[in-house]
């Protein structure tokens, strides 16, 4: 099977006169790497792999270990639609590995193989479906009142002759012509800011498929003569963009999550994979919320519905958009689609690192027979203090310092994503807040300079 696909991608090369061929890898914080190959090589590149020093990608490896290999998937090929007819390029999404062949301990990619396989020993399939929220803005630029956004529309709103619109038209091409499909675009209830929702696909293709999707976004952007952005809260007093992940697990050709006779239809094992993520939401919440601007999002709602479509409080509900962890309205005749949604997580996560963790916590969950709690039936944004403690109702972290207290000591993450790339996490985020506590912001000088 592997000789036929890369077969296929060196005839594909040859028959549509590719001149250019992308390899693809993603560095720990989830940043794409990319180095660009001669068709020539790719033969080469599937049977050695393409060696490059890793000590110069974030987190890949230390000085004295520094070479590694870069391994093409056959199976990723696509051609890029926005390179046009001139130069014609193509992409794949590659493997790493140290010099002896061995699985690179902090490739992404390779992290996120290792807990599907793990999935995979207890009889268990990983599929998930994003809702990847973004702004588009007029420029990268800001003035005293901030990014300005290409419009003022708000949530479903249809904007004759809009930018938008003409946009998620175009990247909505561009990811099919890529293999990826869509379900839904719509505009998000902040100005400039829209929706763009990938059907379902197993967790693995869906990791690439929104480092695809960010690659896209970004180049239409340019395109259009606008600015994409991926940034959690962007906008003061606007909404932030978060990317809603729903998750199941199939036993073969059966949706594990469902039972036709429990509450909601969910199964034992659904009830008990969400208990799995809200026991262990706490720790991973560095992770699938990794910038100190993360938590922006997260907090925005406090006291101002508008903005409370983040969850900040470790709750789950049927239909509940104030919880953390939703299980969405069943569909009659449907019991394939039973799943449960992440509300937490970023657009800017890594997905490799972010959707091993959301597999790790809820298998926990089903393997230690995790009972879980009541579900919230209210809004829990509209509680008091009181009400929310008194309901059990445990907060999210509140700044990517409390994060990190939880990181550090989760034994979870550190099994899930392994000691190297546990250890640079904690290194890199600690270096982060730093930098951010030491900045004297606007605010501070607005509030305080004149007065004190």
């Amino acid at each position: 099977m592997v000789d036929k696909q890369r077969d296929f991608v060196l005839r594909t090369i040859e028959e549509r006169g590719i001149k250019f061929v992308r390899l693809w890898f993603t560095d720990v914080v989830g940043t794409l790497k990319s180095v660009a190959i001669a068709p020539a090589e790719v033969e080469g590149a599937f049977t050695e792999g393409l060696g490059f020093d890793g000590s110069a990608i974030e987190g890949l490896t230390r000085a004295y270990e520094a070479d590694v290999l870069a391994h093409p998937d056959p199976t990723t090929f696509q051609v890029l639609p926005w390179r046009g007819e001139i130069d014609p390029t193509a992409r794949m999404f590659c493997d790493i590995t140290t010099p002896d062949g061995q699985p690179h301990a902090a490739d992404p990619r390779q992290v996120l193989k290792r807990t599907l396989a793990k999935a995979a020993d207890r009889g268990f399939t990983f599929y998930t479906h994003p809702e990847i929220e973004f702004y588009l803005l007029k420029s990268s630029q800001f003035g005293a009142d901030g990014p300005e956004p290409v419009d003022r529309a708000g949530y479903f709103d249809n904007v004759p002759g809009g930018t938008a619109h003409d946009f998620r038209r175009r990247s909505v091409r561009m990811l099919e012509d890529l293999g990826i499909s869509v379900e839904f675009s719509h505009h998000e209830a902040g100005p400039g800011q829209n929706e763009i929702d990938l059907r379902y696909a197993d967790a693995l293709t869906t990791a690439d498929n929104i480092m695809t999707f960010r690659t896209v976004i970004k180049e239409v952007a340019i395109e259009q003569g606008v600015y994409a952005t991926f940034m959690p809260k962007p906008l003061q007093n606007e909404p932030g963009s978060g990317m809603h992940m729903h998750l199941s697990l199939f036993e073969g050709d059966t949706n594990a999550f469902f039972d036709a006779g429990a509450q909601y239809q969910l199964s034992t094992i659904g009830r008990q994979f969400i208990a799995g993520l809200m026991k262990h939401a706490p720790e991973i919440t560095a992770v699938t919320n990794q910038f100190v601007n993360s938590y922006k999002r997260l907090w925005a709602g406090e006291g101002e519905s508008k903005l409370g479509e983040a969850p900040s409080y470790v709750t789950w509900g049927h239909n509940n958009r104030s919880a953390l962890v939703r299980v969405p309205l069943y569909k009659p005749g449907k019991g394939q689609s039973s799943r449960v949604e992440y509300r937490a997580i970023d657009s800017a996560a890594n997905p490799y690192l972010a959707l091993s963790l959301l597999l790790a916590a809820g298998l926990k969950g089903i393997e230690e027979g995790y009972e879980l709690p009541p579900e919230a039936e209210d809004n829990v944004w509209e509680l008091s203090e009181g009400e929310r403690r008194a309901l059990g109702y445990a907060p999210l972290p509140a700044s990517l310092d409390h994060a990190i207290s939880y990181l550090e000591e989760s034994e979870l993450v550190a099994e899930t994503l392994g000691e190297q790339v546990f250890k640079y996490l904690l290194l890199n985020k600690r270096a982060e807040w730093r930098q951010y506590r030491a900045q004297v912001t606007p605010y501070e000088l607005r509030s305080n300079l004149e007065v004190l």
